[in-house]
């Protein structure tokens, strides 16, 4: 090596100092180990994989599981799903069935709480009527096109 090139050498390995690169490499180590850290520990609440008693009300609960979608999955419904998430609603489903609350009313409860995402089973309302309204105006336009482009020739 030139002595020119040593010393460009030398400059830039002493831009930074060893306890710098040192304090670098530590805070870099304790970034990518925070995602261990936030792993869950709570254990599952006493209802998300425990039936009820009441055949008749597991059967209720079971159908309101199956038509309710898990937030964290997004393609489980809650019966179907692990996560913790899914079984805290779980819990709640069961425990509000057992109560002798209505199902409906239960979905009604976890859509205003989660939003109308949870359901399967969407329901128009001022927010979501634009979801069944544009396919129809879609197939209307598709169809006028269409017989302004081929009912002329008949």
């Amino acid at each position: 090596m030139t002595p020119a090139r040593k010393t460009r050498h030398r400059t830039l390995r002493a831009t930074l100092p060893r306890t710098l690169q040192r304090a670098l490499m530590a805070a870099l180590v304790l970034c990518l180990g925070a995602p261990l850290a936030a792993q869950q520990s709570l254990p599952p609440a006493p209802y998300a994989d425990r039936q009820l008693d009441d055949p008749v009300q597991e059967a209720a609960a079971q159908e309101l599981m199956a038509s309710l979608r898990c937030l964290e999955c997004q393609s489980q419904a809650i019966d179907d799903s692990n996560s913790p998430m899914a079984g805290d609603m779980r819990h709640q489903v069961r425990i509000r069935i057992a109560a002798g609350e209505d199902p409906e009313a239960i979905r009604g409860w976890l859509m205003e709480r989660y939003g109308d995402y949870v359901s399967y089973t969407p329901q128009v309302s001022a927010t979501t009527w634009p979801l069944f309204a544009v396919p129809l105006l879609i197939l209307l336009v598709a169809g006028a096109i269409f017989w302004r482009r081929f009912g002329k020739r008949a």
